[in-house]
């Protein structure tokens, strides 16, 4: 239940963790309450991506830098239709937006979607909090009728948890979409929304692709409608040993040799799809400062991640799988974190970060460029043939 108001920076807000540590400040965006599970975002910059990535549902974003909100909101940086987290919290949030593209400010964006945040917190205490004990589940509570501290901690408490959460078509489209190729059209891609971001299509687009976004309840039959020369499956929220529809349809596009590529939820798709396991973090990894080693190069990458999940898959060795041998491609230097898999005999690979870089660094984009080079490889052998 969420009620927008004026001058709701000086309303008395509440933040509960199911632990019972509790932090007072002030509202911030809408006033009212609200529940998700709570984790942390290190990037120092891209709030309004991480607000509009559908990844972020029913999760309560703490941000790790102190200072949010000085570029305000404008109407082209949006990555979905709306803002998707449930809860936002700030430690000192900007009074006034300074940006050139600007056209309002962050709580007031906030507030006329109804999304309650706090502010005037220390989140550097409540991260180090998250950290040691692990994403809980939390509420935030605003208003002149705050409940005693008893009520609220029993109402977080009885609040759902992430893991065997399925919910990936609360967030995807419902019908399926055309984005056009830029310039000339070289290769079709069908696209399975399980929370998609609107630029990653683009980032395919910018290459001379056509992305037909499908949505999460698509069919084998309904991807190969489209007669694409790719298929590809996005990032989304929720837990991946849910996902059995997806894992199926994507063991259909295995069995038939089509170029695969996934990115986060996609690549945890790919895990249970070969036949890997799948487990929560104990905090996750959240921001655009994230360093991963491409393991087929040897590069370093610093990456933009959102995720709670990971794929349980051997580091040290190749893997024999129902679709031929598999390895981990990329992991990650902080925790040592599986972040990405290839076949070595079909035409399939996925990473656990998002190479679209919105927001984030453009280290990993050539990742787009090696799913194309593997169109091009499979469209020049179905010439020979």
């Amino acid at each position: 239940m969420t009620t927008s108001t004026r001058g709701a920076h000086r309303t008395p807000a509440v933040l509960v963790l199911e632990d019972g540590r509790i932090f007072r400040g002030r509202a911030y965006g809408a006033v009212g309450a609200t529940f998700g599970e709570a984790v942390f975002s290190t990037g120092m910059t891209g709030y309004q991506e991480t607000l509009t990535d559908p990844s972020y549902h029913r999760q309560v974003v703490v941000m790790t830098a102190p200072h949010i909100g000085n570029t305000g909101i404008n109407d082209e940086d949006m990555e979905s239709r709306k803002i998707w987290v449930s809860g936002y919290v700030v430690r000192d949030p900007a009074r006034v937006p300074s940006n050139w593209r600007s056209t309002r400010s962050l709580d007031e964006e906030l507030a006329a979607q109804g999304v309650v945040g706090i502010s005037g917190i220390d989140t550097r205490a409540l991260t180090r909090h998250l950290r040691e004990r692990g994403a809980m589940r939390v509420g935030i509570f605003s208003g002149n009728a705050l409940p005693d501290e008893g009520t609220m901690l029993a109402e977080v408490r009885q609040a759902p948890e992430m893991s065997g959460a399925d919910l990936s078509a609360e967030v995807a489209t419902t019908e399926t979409y055309v984005v056009p190729a830029i310039g000339e059209k070289k290769f079709t891609v069908a696209a399975i929304d399980l929370g998609i971001k609107g630029m990653t299509p683009h980032r395919m687009a910018e290459r001379g692709i056509e992305v037909h976004v499908l949505p999460a309840t698509a069919t084998v039959e309904d991807v190969y409608a489209v007669n694409p020369d790719g298929v590809f499956f996005s990032n989304g929220p929720g837990d991946p040993s849910t996902a059995d529809h997806p894992v199926s349809v994507m063991r259909g596009v295995l069995e038939r040799g089509t170029p695969l590529f996934g990115i986060c939820f996609g690549n945890q798709i790919l895990g249970r799809a070969l036949g890997f396991g799948t487990f929560k973090l104990k905090y996750g990894h959240r921001g655009i400062n994230q360093p991963v080693q491409d393991r087929t190069t040897g590069r370093v990458e610093v990456t933009a991640h959102n995720h709670g999940f990971a794929v349980d898959a051997p580091l040290d060795k190749v893997s024999d799988t129902p679709y031929g041998r598999a390895e981990v491609s990329h992991v990650c230097l902080n925790d040592n974190v599986v972040e990405g898999l290839q076949l070595l005999d079909r035409p399939a690979f996925s990473v656990q970060y998002h190479p679209e870089a919105a927001a984030g660094p453009h280290d990993a984009a050539y990742l787009f460029d090696r799913f194309t080079s593997l169109m091009s490889t499979a469209s020049m052998e179905g010439q020979r043939a």
